[in-house]
């Protein structure tokens, strides 16, 4: 029963049509922790009807292992292939139907919000999201899993945005007094 153990848990979800990413995050307190991160693999199915079945599945099955209190879902972004948008926007649809169907809040954050939630820059790339939530969550970051932290990073931008009204400033455990403090122990982050 991990919601005894939290005060919140959050599913945020990184939509795709290849690779839809998952990050399960719980609010301790102040403190932030990665319950689970992880992908759901659609490569090897050809058609799309099959992939939007299995992206509602796992997401549901999710939903059922952690019971999340809310999902924090990533928009898409505007591209010029409309094809390709049309599709991604099947995927987030079907993930939010999921979370839908078991009564769950449901909040959407463009992709800049995210990235300049997390780094403090909005065109940061999937590398500095991953690298900059490995430090400040403490998890080892798994280059592979790209799209995993994309959606844990969604779940992070909604813990900063609704949380501190409940729980009060959010930490990783450690604490930091400023960025200048954060750069000095970091200075490989510095470009």
């Amino acid at each position: 029963m991990l919601e005894k153990e939290f005060d919140k848990i959050i599913l945020g979800i990184d939509p795709g049509t290849n690779i839809t990413g998952y990050g399960v995050l719980g609010i301790r307190s102040k403190e932030l922790i990665v319950i689970s991160i992880g992908i759901i693999e659609l490569r090897k199915l050809e058609d799309h009807s099959q992939k939007l079945n299995r992206i509602f599945d796992r997401v549901s099955s999710l939903i059922n292992q952690y019971s999340p209190n809310e999902m924090a879902i990533e928009a898409p972004f505007y591209g010029k292939n409309v094809q390709s948008m049309l599709k991604l926007g099947r995927a987030q649809g079907v993930a939010i139907a999921a979370a839908l169907q078991k009564g769950m809040p449901i909040f959407e954050y463009a992709p800049k919000k995210i990235k300049l939630t997390i780094t403090g820059s909005g065109n940061a790339s999937k590398e500095q999201i991953a690298e900059m939530l490995s430090k400040t969550l403490n998890f080892n970051n798994d280059a592979s899993f790209l799209d995993a932290t994309d959606a844990l990073g969604a779940a992070v931008c909604h813990a900063y945005q609704f949380a501190p009204r409940k729980f009060g400033k959010i930490s990783n455990g450690k604490s930091k007094s400023s960025w200048e403090q954060f750069l000095k122990e970091n200075p490989d982050k510095i470009k």
